[in-house]
């Protein structure tokens, strides 16, 4: 039997999001200690810049992934925001912590990888704006008057 395959991929483009949502929020609750431990990890320069840049992509992508709206193109923002990122904070490869954030951050840029090559899915905002666009326009309604 084969699973409906429209709810898999809107509980995969769900789970994919949380991480880049609450991680956007974590920084706007604390963008100190955000800032901080970018400083730390040699980001000695525009802290501030990449602080609110960081937040931006992670919660518009997040958003995109969620609505499904422009989700090919929130995919391609949050993949293209993870390669610095991961080569930034998760290249200390002698701590086996550092290891696995980098192969995770790895196995979610191919999960991003796969909604920015086959799109949202059809419980999406853009599968109903496809949708909308698709059907074809509603006749005039011609009303016919009789003359008395």
């Amino acid at each position: 039997m084969r699973p409906d395959t429209r709810w898999l991929i809107l509980v995969a483009r769900i789970l994919l999001a949380v991480m880049f949502l609450m991680s956007g929020l974590q920084k706007i609750a604390d963008p100190q200690g955000t800032q901080q431990y970018m400083s730390a990890m040699g980001m000695t320069w525009l802290t501030g810049v990449f602080y609110v840049g960081a937040i931006l992509v992670e919660i518009g992508g997040s958003l995109s992934l969620l609505l499904g709206y422009q989700a090919r193109r929130g995919a391609w923002l949050l993949f293209l925001f993870m390669i610095p990122a991961t080569l930034v904070f998760h290249t200390h490869f002698a701590d086996p912590n550092q290891m696995i954030h980098f192969l995770k951050n790895l196995s979610v840029m191919g999960g991003l990888l796969y909604v920015a090559a086959h799109g949202a899915g059809a419980l999406s905002m853009d599968a109903g704006l496809e949708r909308t666009a698709a059907a074809p326009a509603p006749r005039p309604v011609v009303k016919r008057v009789v003359n008395q």
